[in-house]
């Protein structure tokens, strides 16, 4: 598949740390990319210089082959874009915003256009200047996906939405996935990106940690399991059975073992010869992947 984002070696160095460095990042045709990051990680920075809004202190970034910082004007038809600060123009109601977008990407028919703004339940008649936090991201929203651009670039998209209208977003967002949109999305939120990406990509500090393949996580070759006994003395007992303890709690005659997925039935079997309290299987997701990756790199810092 042809990348239809990247960006090579990117660093924007704003001085006593600040900023990003050495940023490669890739997002093929059709894909979804979650990019996920504590706030002043450096996602938005990142974000800015692939749209061309900021020149980079080197480094490059490419949108369909063009090159970012000279193109960013042929960039953004092809792009719809929710940023992470909303501002929007001097415009009495929304209404007159979406006919102005309408205008600008040369829409006439606007049924997919209503049909979102019934989905997410907008007003667009209410003052712009006086919209509530989630009616701007909402209208925001709008904008993005009317114009069916084959690319979308959302940042921090789901700020200010309530729980039900961030799942509803969330469904509109997979459903143009479907359609074959290539997607960027970052987020603070890790269960927001794994439940709709392919990869995500984690920033810290302004350097890229690492990227997760999705599928491997999900389809993940190993459980964990938490078991918890009744008597001292099973738990002593079990623990000579050579499993592989990733944490054990004495006091509570508790154990967490890690075992590959073909061996769970003789564990399992086991287990049958002992008084359990619990047992429980310990769900592994992109945040505890994450974290292992973080402690991981950590202790070869401090080696």
């Amino acid at each position: 598949m042809d990348n239809v984002i990247e960006i090579k070696n990117l660093t924007k160095d704003y001085g006593k740390n600040r900023g990003i460095f050495n940023i490669n990042l890739e997002v093929k045709k059709g894909e979804m990319l979650g990019f996920v990051g504590t706030n002043g990680s450096g996602k938005t920075t990142t974000i800015r210089c692939l749209l061309g809004y900021i020149k980079p202190t080197s480094g490059e970034c490419f949108v369909l082959n063009k090159e970012s910082w000279h193109n960013s004007s042929q960039i953004a038809k092809h792009i719809g874009y929710v940023p992470g600060e909303i501002g929007f123009p001097d415009l009495p109601s929304g209404t007159e915003f979406i006919k102005t977008q309408a205008e600008y990407f040369k829409i006439k028919n606007l049924s997919y256009t209503e049909s979102l703004i019934k989905e997410l339940q907008l007003d667009i008649r209410a003052n712009l200047k006086r919209m509530s936090k989630g009616m701007k991201q909402k209208t925001a929203l709008v904008a993005a996906l009317m114009n069916n651009a084959e690319i979308l670039i959302l940042d921090e998209p789901t700020t200010g939405l309530d729980p039900l209208m961030r799942i509803r977003f969330i469904d509109i967002i997979k459903r143009e996935h479907k359609k074959g949109k290539t997607i960027l999305m970052s987020s603070h939120m890790f269960n927001e990106v794994e439940d709709t990406c392919d990869r995500v990509a984690l920033i810290s500090d302004g350097k890229i940690i690492d990227i997760a393949d999705m599928n491997k996580i999900r389809n993940r070759k190993e459980k964990d399991y938490k078991i918890e006994f009744i008597n001292k003395e099973d738990y002593e007992k079990f623990k000579k059975l050579k499993y592989k303890i990733i944490r054990d709690q004495e006091k509570y005659n508790q154990v967490t073992v890690n075992i590959k997925n073909d061996k769970i039935n003789d564990l399992f079997k086991d287990l049958k010869n002992y008084k359990l309290k619990f047992l429980s299987e310990v769900k592994f997701d992109l945040e505890k992947y994450f974290k292992q990756v973080l402690q991981k790199k950590e202790k070869e810092k401090n080696v």
